[in-house]
């Protein structure tokens, strides 16, 4: 198994003893006020544990949601998007008390900067009154996602509150005050997940072959990049969702409901590449429906691509019929890899999931191969429609599900993790303190 760059500083080798420690998490798991899935969460108290543990007092930090308005620049802290369902998980699994601070709030802008009076709760953490403090959104503050004087100065604030940085989100590849800026102020290390999602993110750019990859998404013109990517890493690619719609659009000369002539335009590159290279695993047999938000009886019907004809319309293709895993073609790409990597949901959620419980039933079958899940909504649709085989995974070496399916989909793009700026800053700094 390959392991981290040695140039990368990691929590193991951070001065922790009696020291505040900043750390940045990719707890993104709240939606409305409530935990959809604390798998995010868990995979992190590794990190937690060992700080702790070695006599560091931890300070915690996330981002949730999309707090910031991009058109306007408003940033909204709506309490559906705190950390305060985090905190009360933390505390319920691992028996301890979080502060979460208390800023002002600007209805339009959020959170202008870190006032003094944290001061009080930085000493009861120092003195081991409290177990540790959790800031609020870190997208609650103004400055966080902009590169200007005022997020120099939120940097200087974070910096202050901590002697040692450890970043443990992989998830947030975004070069944020955060996760990127508050490197050049703090020694700064990669917690014990970032870690482990670069080593096992090799398996993907270095993968034992025959590699079959797995991707689907909502709009076509924004995978572009990594799709291309992907195309070229490896040997087999099964398509779903609106990018297997675009792609059966631009090779059949036909269109469906929902697929824009600008994506149509868009994915002829792909088609005309796969003419020559024949990596492209098509999905015999998908599913039609009349109503693109409801799955009704009568409304909807499965079609097979042989009886596509050219100039033709179709409603929504909201699905993979599970019998194309059948398919002999489909059914060899999958049970004879080697690495297999899925970022995707086949179907459009919640009605219409036969495809996304299909793929994952087939791929289970397949007991030799090192099979890798993209984070999100992959993981999500993965155990809520397969949960008896995702609690028998969990622990399987043979399976890696990560965290952050963006992430991965950035780092095969560029071709390593190690360009991802917040990792490349780490790498930077070296874990010493800033000159």
């Amino acid at each position: 198994m390959s392991t981290v760059d040695p140039r990368l500083p990691v929590v193991q080798n951070a001065p922790i003893e009696g020291k505040v420690v900043l750390v940045r998490f990719d707890h993104n798991v709240v939606k409305k006020g409530q935990i959809r899935d604390p798998y995010r969460i868990d995979r992190t108290l590794g990190t937690l544990y060992n700080i702790v543990e070695r006599g560091g007092r931890p300070i915690l930090m996330t981002h949730i949601g999309r707090p910031r308005d991009k058109k306007t620049g408003e940033v909204h802290c709506r309490e559906e998007e705190s950390v305060g369902p985090i905190v009360d998980y933390l505390e319920r699994k691992l028996h301890i008390k979080f502060h979460i601070p208390e800023f002002h709030i600007d209805p339009a802008a959020g959170i202008s900067g870190i006032d003094t009076s944290i001061n009080h709760a930085i000493r009861a953490l120092r003195e081991r009154r409290i177990g540790g403090i959790y800031l609020p959104n870190t997208r609650w503050f103004r400055s966080e996602e902009t590169k200007d004087d005022a997020s120099r100065k939120l940097a200087l604030q974070l910096a202050g509150l901590a002697d040692v940085y450890i970043n443990d989100a992989f998830g947030s590849w975004q070069p944020h005050v955060s996760t990127y800026d508050i490197t050049k102020l703090l020694p700064s290390f990669a917690g014990f997940l970032m870690q482990e999602e670069i080593v096992n993110l090799d398996y993907v750019l270095n993968p034992a072959r025959p590699f079959t990859a797995v991707v689907a998404g909502s709009k076509y013109d924004t995978k572009i990049g990594p799709l291309y990517a992907i195309y070229r890493k490896a040997d087999r690619l099964i398509l779903g969702g609106v990018i297997y719609n675009t792609f059966l659009c631009a090779k059949y000369d036909i269109r469906i409901e929902g697929v824009t002539e600008t994506d149509v335009e868009a994915a002829r590159e792909l088609v005309e590449m796969d003419r020559q290279e024949k990596k492209i695993v098509e999905m015999p047999h998908v599913v039609e429906s009349d109503l693109p938000d409801e799955k009704v009886e009568g409304k909807y019907r499965t079609l097979s691509l042989k009886d596509f004809r050219k100039g033709a319309r179709y409603g929504y293709v909201l699905d993979i019929d599970h019998r194309s895993f059948a398919d002999e073609k489909v059914l060899e790409s999958i049970l004879s890899s080697n690495t297999i990597f899925v970022n995707a949901v086949m179907g459009y959620t919640p009605h219409f999931t036969d495809g996304s419980r299909a793929l994952d039933e087939t791929i289970d079958r397949n007991t030799h191969a090192k099979k890798l899940y993209g984070g999100g909504d992959t993981l999500q649709e993965f155990k809520s429609l397969c949960p008896g085989l995702y609690l028998s995974v969990l622990d399987n070496a043979q399976y890696y599900f990560f965290t952050g399916g963006g992430t991965v989909l950035t780092a095969i793009e560029q071709g390593s993790p190690y360009g991802l700026k917040p990792i490349h800053a780490l790498m930077k700094n070296g874990g010493k303190p800033p000159l």
